[in-house]
């Protein structure tokens, strides 16, 4: 009976930890304990997602995330294959990290060129080679839990928040509608604080 008993327990925590380890990160930056929680629901083929990445993005991580006033919580809204398969790559390494979410954002100019799905994998993968990510772009692209993940928060958007287009803000569960740009979005953060 023992021997039974100490099966079912190494069975249950053999199991519960590989559920737990199939678990995919959201990436979030920032204090997670902050008052202001922002999501960024995106894609990551979106010119005015990237346009926020290097504009807006860098004055709101100085002036409020680096300080503890703000979470950011970066949302999945692919609108095309290309996308789908860019924002895998983000969330590959499975830690959370903005890093190469920021970085497929910088040099979307390079690898967004071409007109089928094969040259647009075959740019993410030259971009990202050269990078220290120690990405495997092929099991990075097969694994259908980062898929699912990815479905997941584009069918919360589009349910919870009536999503449809990117980039496009929720500030403490409110839909950011004003135009997207720092001063505005510093205004109704400021408001917050």
């Amino acid at each position: 009976m023992k021997i039974k008993i100490l099966i079912f327990i190494i069975y249950f925590f053999l199991n519960h930890s590989v559920i737990a380890d199939n678990q995919i990160k959201p990436i979030i930056e920032g204090n997670l304990n902050a008052k202001i929680k922002i999501l960024v629901y995106e894609s990551l083929t979106c010119s005015h997602c990237a346009n926020f990445h290097k504009d807006v993005y860098p004055k709101l991580k100085d002036e409020f995330l680096d300080k503890g006033l703000v979470s950011i919580e970066f949302r999945n809204f692919p609108l095309d294959i290309a996308a789908l398969n860019a924002s895998k790559l983000a969330h590959c390494k499975n830690d959370g990290k903005a890093n190469i979410l920021h970085f497929l954002y910088l040099k979307q100019e390079e690898w967004i060129v071409g007109s089928t799905i094969e040259k647009l994998n075959s740019n993410l993968k030259d971009v990202i080679k050269d990078q220290n990510f120690n990405l495997n772009f092929d099991s990075c692209i097969a694994d259908k839990n980062i898929e699912d993940h990815i479905l997941e928060d584009r069918v919360e958007g589009a349910k919870k928040f009536k999503i449809n287009a990117t980039p496009t803000i929720i500030i403490n569960d409110k839909k950011f509608e004003k135009a997207l740009n720092f001063k505005n979005l510093k205004k109704a953060l400021e408001k917050l604080i």
